[in-house]
């Protein structure tokens, strides 16, 4: 039997309706009330004529109403569409008229845009307004009228495994592209439950008195398919999933939420967020009590060896992993071990994971091929109105296995497991040499002085391109001369890795946690004309 969310969610709040499932600064949701919202905002959407297949912006910063839209969208069978809360109007305008969406629940504070934007779509009919404390005159209804009057009824008719699931990913090089999945892959690959598979979307109900006891505030904002999947695999594990409603990151907002909820796993994102939380942490000023907290796993972007270090230090005997994984590729393994400045990161795969060769064939352990890693089993179906870039993402092999292709490079090592080499869109020739940004960078941030580092590839006359190294510098500290950080370097990796060019600046990161690479290679492009 196929598995859709909205069923699956019924069959736990079927099972423990009054059990807390979301927490929102101070506010908070049980199954039975996140149930009676998303079936009433159900019946508005469809008295509005959304149904089956149409899709539904949700334009909004972390709240209660997020989650509450998106389900209320899986119970008719609509698809949610995440928008960005930092886009520019040029950037909405292109997001909107990808998405093609019929609907939009948006905070009043976005409200000029919203009202700039409307008149050049038609087919985006419906308007509900979000209260956030804003002014502002846009297109629509206010949220909580239109839930007034409507029922809470559970009463929508069979939904299907086949229901569409969309989601925008970041755009860290530019405009993002819309991956699309069934609900039956996206539950599989993602949700479903940690203490062992079910055959029938009833067999939830085994999971709704939340036995593995989670309680996991998640630090990516719900903008971004990083801040739904682990309140997803949360929920369906039947746990209680908290995020922060602050627009910015606090690292005392997140202690104080660890102390007062009882938070158990806290989901970052890299060292973004890592190192500042630790610092807090290890601040004698403070004294949150974050002993409830046994687990703390990063998406997105993974750890250094240092900042892993300083979380150990200031949170005690907790375990930490990182997700390899991706939009396109869900979730590919959990990391556990530290990072390896001479390897990088590195995991043991799951079946359904592998290291494809050019001709799409796996590369055996001990052959020390290098290739891109590959996922297949439950992978989305494409990019929603690309076939151009699906067919260069999802490709089938000559057995008919059809596999994704994220863009990560990697290498099989003699025990089978994969070292994750990088992106090979963001790989710098130099010479004829491959040098992956990421091995760079693993070794960089081991350096004592170093906060948080990104690496690239500038133009050079005679070698293609040279190794760039953008550093930011921890506090306090002396800055380190190129030599010096070349020659620490030297002891990790090969001569033709080692940075050419130093960059001392304050390192600027999209709401991900990830680098910006747009401001990245402007400001390294800035820095060196007229050098070098």
């Amino acid at each position: 039997m196929e598995f859709q969310l909205a069923d699956l969610f019924e069959c736990l709040c079927d099972a423990r309706p009054d059990a807390d499932v979301l927490v929102a600064g101070e506010k908070r949701r049980t199954r039975a009330e996140l149930e009676s919202r998303a079936n009433q905002l159900a019946h508005y959407l469809l008295s509005r004529g959304v149904g089956p297949g149409d899709h539904l912006g949700i334009y909004a910063h972390n709240r209660l109403e997020w989650v509450e839209t998106l389900l209320a969208c899986w119970k008719i069978r609509a698809t949610g569409i995440n928008i960005n809360t930092r886009y520019v109007t040029d950037e909405l305008r292109t997001i909107w008229d990808n998405a093609e969406m019929v609907a939009l629940v948006y905070e009043r504070g976005f409200a000029p845009r919203v009202a700039e934007l409307a008149s050049g779509f038609s087919s985006l009919h419906s308007y509900l307004v979000l209260e956030d404390g804003e002014d502002g005159e846009g297109p629509g209804v206010r949220y909580e009228s239109a839930l007034a009057d409507q029922s809470d009824t559970r009463d929508f008719g069979s939904r299907s495994g086949d229901d569409l699931y969309l989601v925008y990913t970041g755009g860290t090089t530019g405009m993002p592209k819309g991956v699309l999945w069934r609900h039956e892959d996206l539950y599989s690959n993602i949700a479903r439950p940690l203490t062992g598979g079910i055959e029938r979307p009833e067999e939830i109900a085994k999971q709704a008195d939340n036995p593995l006891h989670l309680r996991t505030l998640t630090l990516s904002p719900l903008m971004h398919g990083g801040g739904q999947w682990p309140l997803f695999i949360t929920i369906f594990n039947g746990g209680v999933g908290l995020f922060p409603v602050s627009r910015h990151f606090d690292p005392d907002e997140v202690l104080s939420i660890i102390e007062r909820e009882g938070v158990t796993t806290l989901s970052i994102i890299g060292d973004a967020m890592g190192r500042p939380l630790a610092e807090a942490k290890l601040d004698p000023a403070k004294s949150a009590d974050t002993s409830s907290l046994t687990v703390i796993s990063t998406g997105g972007a993974l750890l250094t060896d240092p900042v892993r270090k300083l979380l150990r230090e200031a949170f005690g005997r907790i375990t930490i992993t990182g997700g390899i994984g991706s939009s396109e590729i869900g979730s590919a393994a959990r990391e556990t071990r530290a990072f390896d400045a001479t390897t990088g990161p590195r995991f043991k795969p799951d079946p359904t994971v592998a290291v494809l060769d050019e001709d799409l064939r796996r590369i055996e352990p001990g052959s020390d091929g290098t290739g891109r890693l590959a996922r297949s089993g439950h992978i989305p179906l494409g990019y929603f109105k690309d076939e151009e870039k699906t067919a260069e993402t999802f490709v089938t092999d000559a057995d008919g296995v059809r596999w994704v292709l994220p863009g990560d490079w990697a290498r099989v090592e003699a025990d089978g497991t994969i070292t994750l080499l990088g992106r090979g869109s963001s790989c710098i020739n130099s010479g004829g040499e491959k040098i992956f940004p990421d091995e760079v960078e693993g070794v960089l941030a081991r350096h004592p002085a170093v906060r948080g580092v990104t690496v690239l590839g500038i133009p050079d006359a005679a070698w293609m391109e040279r190794v760039a190294a953008l550093v930011e510098i921890q506090e306090g500290v002396e800055a380190p001369s190129l030599e010096e950080l070349q020659a620490h370097c030297r002891e990790h990796l090969a001569g033709y890795k080692v940075p050419r060019e130093l960059i001392l600046c304050k390192i600027q990161r999209l709401p991900t946690g990830k680098v910006d690479q747009v401001w990245a290679k402007r400001y390294a492009q800035e820095a060196l004309s007229g050098g070098g």
